[in-house]
């Protein structure tokens, strides 16, 4: 399977959350090229600004394998992670992360002004599917004005 297959999958999981009106940004876990786990973003349904979709999804990998590390597993993620995301993916010291479409105003970056804030071994792949990630942002947004 490749990254855009993967990234697809992700993007289900972004749509769902757009139909909850959700901020529509989703993620999936893979290891040895199975996913284990997915999330969408579920902030304003849990009342919880910490319930992002890469949290959502992490939690839900650490649950399943038992472990609090994903070394040998790769993070989809449909937007550039916040800091928070980010922090999260350091700690668990996954082995590869791919995102979509950069986020200008909430993404690491614009924080940190730097492309790594992730742990040293992780590898980073972003715009996989850039253009569909980020037009059902704009889709959400459009809709909300």
């Amino acid at each position: 399977m490749t990254d855009e297959y993967y990234m697809t999958q992700a993007l289900k999981e972004a749509k769902k959350a757009f139909d909850e009106d959700e901020v529509p940004i989703g993620a999936v876990v893979v290891l040895n090229g199975k996913i284990i786990a997915r999330g969408s973003n579920m902030t304003e349904k849990l009342s919880d600004p910490t319930a992002h979709a890469e949290m959502i999804a992490l939690t839900s990998a650490f649950n399943l394998l038992g472990s609090k590390y994903l070394p040998e597993a790769i993070l989809y993620v449909t937007i550039e992670p916040c800091l928070m995301c980010a922090g999260a993916m350091y700690w668990s010291k996954i082995g590869k992360i791919v995102w979509g479409a950069d986020d200008e105003k909430n993404g690491h970056k614009r924080i940190t002004g730097t492309n790594w804030p992730f742990h040293q071994k992780s590898e980073i792949v972003y715009g996989v599917l850039k253009e569909e990630c980020g037009q059902l942002m704009k889709d959400f947004f459009k809709k909300k004005r």
